[in-house]
């Protein structure tokens, strides 16, 4: 077999994806459920709600809707890949590749216009590695770095409930979308 079912029923092949099978139903009902970390936290804490806290950075900090909804979306690949721990990430060459082809042609289906440039997915990864130091902090109690950064955004790490996540992440999707349209922000 060399496909996954998705959870709307999908045959997804990670391997050779067809952009018209990309779900953000599927993605958030994923991430809501895939816990940060490998599950090495004091409690459950999705990916889900780590990409939701990296967008409302971005908002925070008036990036825009691009740039926000690419945070929201920078580990949607995961979603049909899933998550490998960065040790590990490091060293498989050939994942990356997958991993960096899949995550394209993901914000490159939910974000209109011209695909990122490479400035805005330096933005997108500073916010993510911020956010990163952050929930290591008050999920690990443990530091990776002598000074915290200064986050801007309200950034909730509380156990979050799965369908309550995945409900946000679908609305924030839309309107992330609808400011990209109207070029409101």
């Amino acid at each position: 077999m060399s496909y996954i079912t998705t959870f709307t029923g999908k045959h997804f092949d990670p391997m050779n994806p067809i952009d018209e099978k990309i779900d953000i139903i599927d993605i958030a009902h994923a991430l809501s459920m895939i816990c940060r970390g490998n599950g090495h936290l004091i409690y459950f804490y999705s990916v889900g709600q780590h990409s939701i806290n990296c967008a409302k950075e971005a908002i925070a900090l008036d990036y825009g809707d691009r740039i926000a909804l690419g945070c929201l979306l920078h580990d949607a690949s995961e979603a049909y890949l899933s998550d490998v721990t960065t040790p590990v990430k490091e060293k498989l060459d050939y994942y990356l590749e997958v991993e960096d082809q899949l995550q394209n042609m993901i914000w490159n289906h939910f974000i209109p216009g011209n695909p990122l440039t490479e400035e805005e997915k330096e933005k997108i990864f500073e916010i993510d590695h911020k956010m990163l130091l952050f929930e290591f902090h008050e999920l690990m109690c443990e530091d990776l770095s002598e000074e915290m950064p200064l986050m801007y955004a309200k950034i909730d790490c509380s156990y979050g409930d799965m369908y309550t996540i995945e409900k946000e992440m679908i609305t924030l999707v839309n309107l992330l979308q609808e400011g990209i349209k109207e070029e409101v922000w």
